[in-house]
């Protein structure tokens, strides 16, 4: 019991660092494109990263977990961010929570297929119940729908839910700070050459909030928000601690209404009371 509640305190940590992403990157890509802002905060955590393993003297990866860090690394330091920057683009912030909460559910397949879980038909119950609830919150807020941007976050969804099972398989064995630090490591090579290939062509015009937005989705998006995330994974399980990601989009608004102003509804915080319930019996059904 009590390594459960860690792990659900240490996912939930995790949650509240990465609600501020998406209100970070849509401000970050006013002043980067979306592909300098994915190289360049992947090679920030990646110093960070590599700094924190030499300084603890961390054993390397065998050449059989080679490939579960790519896999981690595509999902996440790369594939994540990428497809959410370009989304950005195409369609508000709004819109794009109709898919960070499908997020939840990504994961627990992922966690089944990849990590061998399996929880309670219950639990898909609540954890379906949950995802329709943000759902309908979304698109019943939503601005200007774009294919382009939809198709996307379905991307960004997938690849984000299979780094997240397949880091959980490995911090299981290496810890959560040392799978996120290795796998930015394993991608700074190609991440430095596409930074250094999209520098922009005039650093004069990037706004302060673009550079604010930049240190967040690097320092915090990138690296600290995961060391807390995959340890939750990892010892409270996959599936189960998945479904915080429900509280993610409503954080993010928090945020974003924190940060820019904009005002709360009353919908706002129904919705988040039913999926607080969700995620309570899905916990508990796990």
């Amino acid at each position: 019991m009590k390594s459960s509640a860690d792990g659900w305190i240490s996912g939930l940590i995790g949650v509240i660092i990465f609600s501020g992403s998406l209100p970070a990157t849509r401000v970050a890509v006013s002043g980067f494109s979306p592909l300098f802002l994915t190289s360049a905060r992947a090679v920030i955590a990646a110093l960070l990263a590599a700094m924190l393993l030499i300084a603890l003297r961390q054993k390397k990866p065998d050449r059989s977990e080679l490939l579960p860090l790519g896999i981690v690394a595509a999902g996440v330091v790369i594939g994540f961010p990428l497809l959410t920057a370009i989304a950005l683009q195409h369609i508000t912030s709004a819109h794009s929570i109709v898919f960070i909460g499908l997020l939840p559910l990504a994961t627990a397949i992922f966690a089944v297929v990849r990590g061998g879980e399996r929880p309670k038909p219950l639990f898909w119950l609540f954890s379906i119940v949950g995802s329709a609830t943000v759902a309908g919150f979304a698109f019943g807020h939503e601005g200007n729908a774009s294919p382009v941007g939809d198709i996307l976050m379905i991307c960004a969804i997938i690849v984000c839910g299979l780094g997240y099972a397949e880091g959980a398989k490995l911090a299981r064995q290496y810890g959560g700070w040392q799978v996120i630090s290795w796998a930015l490591v394993f991608a700074a090579p190609a991440m430095l050459l596409i930074a250094i290939a999209t520098l922009p062509s005039s650093w004069a015009d990037i706004g302060s909030s673009a550079w604010m937005g930049l240190a967040y989705v690097s320092v915090f998006s990138m690296l600290i928000g995961f060391v807390f995330w995959y340890r939750g994974l990892a010892i409270g399980g996959t599936a189960s601690v998945g479904q915080l990601q429900l509280l993610q989009p409503f954080l993010g608004l928090a945020f974003a209404g924190l940060v820019l102003h904009e005002p709360v509804a009353w919908t706002m915080i129904a919705a988040t009371g039913v999926v607080v319930v969700c995620v309570m019996f899905a916990r508990r059904f796990a």
